[in-house]
């Protein structure tokens, strides 16, 4: 009786919604399937057997939905570098997909501490710690590294806890960019905190501050609401302190 009680607690609300909302969908599911079955004894090009079933339940949304911090800040980069067109670009520990279609039109170095074994043409793939890079001073023409710092150090990937990991990875970037190179830097900007181990969250004088040898040449941002706004460029210190997790795009250079 009391584990029943307890039972009864558990179903919140929120539960109960979510759980009618999936007898609801998955009501809608076969009658798509019987419907489907039923209009396909016109022909018989494939085999459909409830067996084989491979449910899908909520892509029936009136648009495609997206993630704007990842949709947008790897094509911000890539527009960045189809202007200035370096011989050679390389990429720490971003977005995957990123280097990927970079490769296309630009030879791609791509280094994660934890490596992708990944085989493209125009596209090398190998192991780096972010906290000590194994590159020399000033030597890295065109570098980027988005959506990554932040998680340095908090133990999420499998790399050692270490609450400074993130400074010493973002002095190991600027030192490895060369004199008059290009850095593309993309991280959580707002009220600074520590959702762990999920990330870190920056105010905008924090990531000046870290990378202060470095010149700023643009800051563009996806703000809070970037699923409406977009990309919203040369973005204002002043509407980066007043997000909450907003996605900040940082072009530096150095003199």
């Amino acid at each position: 009786m009391e584990n029943n009680k307890m039972n009864l607690r558990k179903m919140t609300p929120s539960f109960i919604k979510k759980s009618l909302k999936y007898i609801y969908y998955y009501i809608f599911y076969i009658n798509d399937f019987i419907k489907f079955k039923r209009e396909s004894r016109k022909e018989s090009r494939f085999s459909i057997e409830w067996k084989d079933r491979y449910v899908q339940l909520f892509d029936k949304t009136k648009g495609t939905p997206f993630d704007a911090h990842y949709i947008y800040h790897p094509a911000w980069a890539a527009r960045i570098l189809t202007k200035i067109k370096p011989s050679k670009h390389i990429d720490i520990s971003s977005i995957l997909s990123f280097s990927t279609i970079v490769s296309a039109f630009i030879p791609v170095e791509f280094y994660d501490y934890r490596p992708a074994n990944i085989k493209l043409s125009n596209l090398t793939s190998g192991k780096a710690d972010l906290t000590s890079l194994p590159f020399t001073d000033n030597s890295i023409e065109s570098l980027s590294c988005m959506h990554t710092v932040e998680h340095i150090g908090l133990g999420r990937y499998g790399d050692p806890i270490d609450p400074d990991g993130d400074i010493k990875a973002m002095k190991e970037l600027s030192r490895i960019l060369a004199i008059n190179g290009n850095f593309f830097f993309v991280t959580p900007i707002g009220k600074p905190k520590i959702q762990f181990n999920a990330h870190r969250i920056y105010s905008y004088n924090q990531i000046i501050s870290y990378f202060q040898d470095l010149t700023l040449k643009e800051f563009s941002m996806v703000p809070d609401n970037g699923l409406e706004e977009g990309i919203i460029k040369n973005a204002s210190k002043e509407l980066a302190d007043s997000q909450k997790y907003a996605c900040g795009l940082f072009w530096f250079t150095k003199n």
